[in-house]
This record gives C-alpha cells, structure tokens and sequence, in this order.
C-alpha cells in the first residue's frame, strides 16, 4: 500500500504534500524531525489527510498533481476528509 499524505504545522498555515509506503513511519520520522528540510524548517508535523494507493505509480501522480493545486483546493480537500484539521496521527497509529 502507497500513501499521498497532507501535514501542516500547528497554526495550519503551512501545507506539505508528500508519499510514502509506510505512513506511520514518515509521520513518526517528521514528528521526531528526523531529518532538517522543509517540515523540520517549518515545525510541519500534524497529519490531516492521507489517501491510499496500491501502486507506487499511482500515489505519485496524486502527488504531484495535487502539489500544483491552489492552496484553496487543497483547504477544501482537507476540509471534506478532516473539519477540525485535528491530528490523525492517532488514527494512524492505532492501524
């Protein structure tokens, strides 16, 4: 399984889009800061929206599709998965 995943920062005003086969590993190493870049910069650690995908293929077309969407799109898309943009990494864990 591949996953196309959405974080943001506590004030909800950074957005990252990025893909990964293993989500509860990547949203543990971007809490943890597990390594300096763009999320570790920007205190970006709060999941609010995953999909999943059973090709590598297809998780990067999303990605890359959604990463040229306008902010507002992307709000919209967070907003019909997660209202409260409340942190799924409770959710994702508990899989």
């Amino acid at each position: 399984m591949y996953y196309v995943y959405i974080l943001t920062n506590r004030y909800n005003t950074v957005l990252y889009i990025g893909v990964t086969n293993n989500l509860k590993r990547r949203v543990c190493e971007h809490k943890t800061r597990f390594s300096k870049g763009f999320t570790w910069r920007y205190n970006v650690d709060k999941l609010v929206y995953y999909e999943n995908f059973k090709t590598i293929s297809k998780a990067i077309l999303r990605e890359k599709r959604l990463k040229k969407w306008k902010r507002a799109w992307k709000e919209e898309l967070i907003n019909n998965f997660n209202p409260e943009w409340r942190d799924l990494n409770r959710d994702v864990l508990s899989w």
